[in-house]
């Protein structure tokens, strides 16, 4: 028996020094080798495995969806299956993001701020710059939630959406220590940019770009994340999974059948204004925002709807149409796999975090949405841009639109209750979005609403913390640094525990806030900028000393209508000194802006060489 223990291991390539989960240093061989097998005694070490009980875990991440979006949190957009996680679950209504893709998911998969992991903006050359903050490359040791878990004895599949692959590793030929295979996943199926065609998408399968099948990207992602759950709970049904699905949706382009977008037809009518206060008013009933809530006024430059032209609601109507469609077929796709993880009888026992949004409603569609654009031009003169895209109305949400992304109106309408959009930092409709927790197996209390402040970063520490897993202090031989994320857990069973994550900072391309203990200090840098596009209104670059900052009381003023900073200067210098200190200590300086964007792209000016 022994000997053929021993062939077996050796034709398999075993190796005696395997490192399981709990060790930091290969373990010393704990077997007697004598001169005949007779006088020898056989050693391996324990296979890695996940705590008795670990749950399967999914991460669901969307893409541009505002806090007023989605029927869980008060939308007028269908979104059943969110609805039901939420109903069973938990909903946390103060969760925030970056304001921005790249950074937020570099947060949530490292438990860790996004310049403090070199993701301040983007991992795009042209968007990245060669400082510690900025160079868009996620250091090995601050390791993901994948890599945490596979050395617990998880397996890890990504699907959808990847955004934090530097460009000029994004090439068949690697490297490929920065794609999600080398991030800790066991497989990927999705693409690597922050955006994609949705029918023709640039598609990746593990460390290869592959072609596309010509579905709904959707529709292919889903396949193959059941696919894969499948085939490893058929090889090993005990063992646990960590599923990351971060579908494109609801990213620009917006393309969707018209089986989808056809269920709205007419819904928006009534126009962008009362579809706010329609949603307001739900929230308040779902008991997710304060019952004396009011609605900030109009963002700068939006219409009130009954001013507008005809042409222009016909227009702007379809525009909501499709992303409406859109937003609920995404949520059909999520069903897809929470129905198998049922049939398969895995749904008791796994853990779901849902966050519905990685940042506000997206400013970049302009005043007048946008179907195709092919230059970097400032956005048309009005009646031109309504003129074109009214000649184009069919494109709209077709394989044909290939830019397709609503008006600023709608962007601020599915941000209700709070101002601003995507992008901007000192917001919080930049950075606040939904986040759901279900887990029938550990959470008691269903369809409870919670309000200790949360961040992107605390998601990783709440999953192990539920999972019973600690962070390893090492990680393919490379010492690990110590999370920043605060784990939610002890929210789960008390909704009116204090919060424990107390202090934050927020910064994209010069926007910033500091929150600290209820206290949110905030300045816009270039305010009047309207998307990356260059599109909207210019503005004059000035120095980040002259920026004009603003304060709020967040417990008495949770959407930012009041400013103190005048009744209160003691208290907004205090937080403007601490964002100094988050910012040496989370490597923000220097700060970078749009200027500073788009003179990389207009002069093609390549980035410093990464840290």
């Amino acid at each position: 028996m022994n000997k053929r223990k021993l062939i077996a291991a050796l034709i398999a390539g075993s190796s005696l020094l395997y490192v399981p989960a709990k060790a930091q240093t290969p373990q010393p061989y704990q077997g007697v080798v004598g001169k005949t097998l007779a006088e020898s005694k056989e050693w391996w070490p324990a296979p890695v495995k996940a705590p008795a009980g670990a749950p399967n875990i999914v991460w669901i991440l969307l893409d541009d969806v505002g806090f007023g979006a989605s029927s869980t949190f008060g939308g007028l957009i269908r979104t059943p299956t969110f609805d039901s996680l939420a109903n069973q679950g938990l909903r946390y209504a103060n969760f925030h993001t970056t304001a921005i893709c790249a950074p937020t998911r570099s947060a949530l998969l490292t438990g860790r701020n996004h310049h403090y992991v070199h993701v301040g903006g983007f991992s795009h050359t042209i968007l990245s710059a060669g400082f510690p903050g900025y160079d868009g490359k996620i250091p090995a040791d601050k390791g993901t939630m994948a890599e945490i878990l596979r050395e617990n004895g998880y397996n890890t599949f990504a699907v959808g959406k990847w955004g934090v692959t530097p460009d000029e590793d994004a090439t068949d030929a690697g490297p490929f220590d920065r794609w999600p295979s080398g991030k800790g996943f066991d497989h990927f199926f999705g693409f690597l940019g922050s955006q994609t065609d949705q029918y023709k998408p640039d598609l990746v399968e593990d460390n290869a770009h592959v072609p596309t099948d010509g579905r709904h990207l959707n529709d292919q992602i889903t396949d193959k994340a059941i696919s894969y759950i499948a085939k490893q709970k058929k090889a090993a049904p005990d063992k646990p999974f960590f599923l990351y699905y971060a579908p494109g949706a609801v990213h620009a382009p917006h393309q969707v059948t018209k089986e989808w977008s056809d269920q709205y037809k007419g819904k928006f009518d009534e126009g962008w204004d009362v579809y706010r206060e329609k949603v307001i008013a739900n929230q308040k009933k779902l008991g997710i925002i304060p019952a004396n809530a009011k609605l900030p006024e109009r963002n700068q430059n939006i219409k009130a709807w009954n001013t507008i032209s005809a042409d222009e609601k016909k227009i702007y109507t379809k525009f909501m149409e499709v992303y409406a469609g859109y937003l609920t077929y995404t949520d059909y796709e999520v069903s897809r796999v929470i129905n198998y993880l049922k049939e398969i009888n895995q749904l008791e026992n796994t853990l779901v975090f849902v966050i519905i949004g990685d940042n506000g409603a997206s400013k970049e569609g302009t005043y007048n949405g946008v179907i195709n654009k092919t230059t970097l031009a400032k956005t048309p003169p009005e009646d031109e841009a309504i003129k074109s895209n009214l000649a184009a109305i069919d494109a709209i949400g077709t394989p044909e639109g290939k830019q397709t992304n609503y008006p600023l109106g709608w962007a601020q309408a599915t941000n209700t209750p709070f101002k601003l959009w995507k992008q901007d930092a000192n917001s919080e409709g930049g950075t606040h979005n939904p986040l759901i927790i279900f887990y029938p197996k550990g959470i008691k209390e269903k369809g409870g609403v919670r309000t200790q402040y949360g961040h992107v970063i605390d998601v990783l520490p709440t999953t192990l913390e539920f999972a019973g897993i600690k962070l390893p202090e090492y990680i393919k031989g490379i010492k690990q640094d110590t999370l920043q994320g605060t784990s939610l857990f002890y929210s789960v069973a008390d909704a009116k525990a204090a919060s424990r994550h107390t202090q934050q900072y927020y910064y994209i391309f010069g926007s910033r806030s500091i929150y600290k203990d209820g206290w949110k200090a905030a300045t816009a840098h270039h305010p009047d900028y309207i998307d990356a596009t260059g599109a909207g209104k210019d503005s004059v670059s000035h120095g980040y000393d002259k920026d004009i900052w603003e304060l709020f009381n967040m417990n008495e003023d949770f959407n930012e209508r009041v400013d103190l900073a005048s009744k209160n200067p003691e208290k907004l210098k205090e937080l403007k000194v601490l964002f100094d200190s988050e910012a040496k200590k989370n490597n923000i300086y220097p700060f970078i802006d749009w200027d500073d964007v788009f003179k990389r792209r207009i002069h093609n000016i390549p980035p410093a060489k990464s840290f």
